[in-house]
């Protein structure tokens, strides 16, 4: 299912599938595929229960302990133009295309790669270390994501439900900060390229002192990042390793498999991030998982395609931006408005 801010159901058509999606209004859906094309259907009328009851299930794995947060860079997304949350650029950290656009700038990456994009981050990054530093490169992306940077109210929203495991593939230790402003004591496994390195297996998470795995590090330990495509094939390969030595901690791979799952701030275009969920999922039967929920403004169609649809769907859908859907989830978990 693919639930829109929108109250009429689209059927949409892409490669083989049509999907349906939930919608509220009449503005027009927008892709990148050539083959999309979509159209209203009145028989199939949605309501706000539809969301609502979505908002609903995600609300009740919150309050139970059995939800896993997923965070990514959308997290720090400004609020749209009327909203009435603040969230200033200088205190905000950039997204991967606005980093990997600012490296490309000062290493001269578009005069060197004419026909290359300035906004692929894994690229741009192996470009910026090769004609600097590693250590330059690090240097940046921690001036980039540190200084000045401060939670959004969304982030610390978030930070006052009842999340006990938080897997993120932010560098910023913001949730961090959150969390503990939301007088919480949060405790972090980072991620080690090193396949020497035996990996932190931290036990017990709780509401009070939650569990954040950074998945492609945490600027704090610099040697951690995952940025550049290389950084990334051996993040990969690390995949491979078993016992102490596997990058995913045991005590978060049975979660990841029992428990639902929320993506906030993250599109699962990410490739690692599908490999990662297909590792840990593919040998458990459909009728045994638990359902992941996908927060996503503009949903990559072929990706809604092969995760959210057809009778075994792995992901819901939810394309809202991050400022409208926190103050919703807020709401049904703590039961009251979320002040600006």
């Amino acid at each position: 299912m693919l639930l829109f801010d929108h109250a009429y159901t689209v059927g949409v058509a892409c490669g083989r599938t049509r999907i349906d999606v939930l919608c509220q209004d009449t503005r027009p859906v927008e892709c990148s595929c050539d083959y999309l094309f979509a159209g209203v259907y009145p028989q199939r009328m949605a309501t706000v229960t539809d969301e609502d009851r979505v908002i609903s299930r995600i609300g009740k794995a919150i309050t139970r302990g059995k939800c896993i947060l997923f965070l990514g860079a959308g997290a720090h997304a400004p609020p749209p133009e009327g909203s009435l949350f603040e969230y200033p650029d200088e205190q905000r950290p950039p997204i991967g295309s606005t980093l990997s656009r600012q490296l490309a700038e000062e290493c001269g990456f578009a005069e060197d790669f004419p026909n290359e994009s300035t906004g692929n981050l894994m690229r741009v990054a192996l470009a910026y270390e090769l004609s600097t530093s590693r250590g330059e490169l690090v240097d940046e992306i921690e001036y980039a994501v540190k200084d000045g940077k401060s939670p959004s109210p969304a982030l610390s929203a978030l930070a006052k439900l009842d999340f006990s495991l938080i897997i993120t593939t932010n560098y910023d230790q913001l949730f961090e900060q959150a969390l503990i402003a939301a007088g919480k004591e949060p405790r972090v496994s980072v991620y080690k390229p090193s396949a020497d390195a035996e990996t932190d297996e931290l036990l017990d998470p709780t509401a009070q002192s939650p569990i954040i795995y950074k998945l492609h590090g945490d600027i704090a330990e610099r040697e951690s990042l995952v940025v550049t495509d290389e950084d990334y094939i051996q993040f990969v390969m690390r995949m491979a390793d078993k016992g102490q030595y596997d990058p995913i901690p045991l005590s978060l791979k049975a979660p990841l498999t029992t428990w639902s799952t929320l993506f906030v701030g993250y599109s699962l275009i990410d490739y690692n991030l599908r490999l990662l969920l297909k590792t840990l999922r593919s040998k458990i039967d459909a009728a045994n998982l638990k359902p992941m929920f996908s927060v996503d403004y503009h949903p990559d169609p072929l990706i809604v395609d092969v995760w959210g649809s057809g009778q075994h769907r792995r992901v819901e859908f939810i394309a809202q931006d991050i400022w409208s859907f926190v103050p919703l989830l807020y709401k049904q978990v703590v039961g009251e408005e979320l002040a600006p």
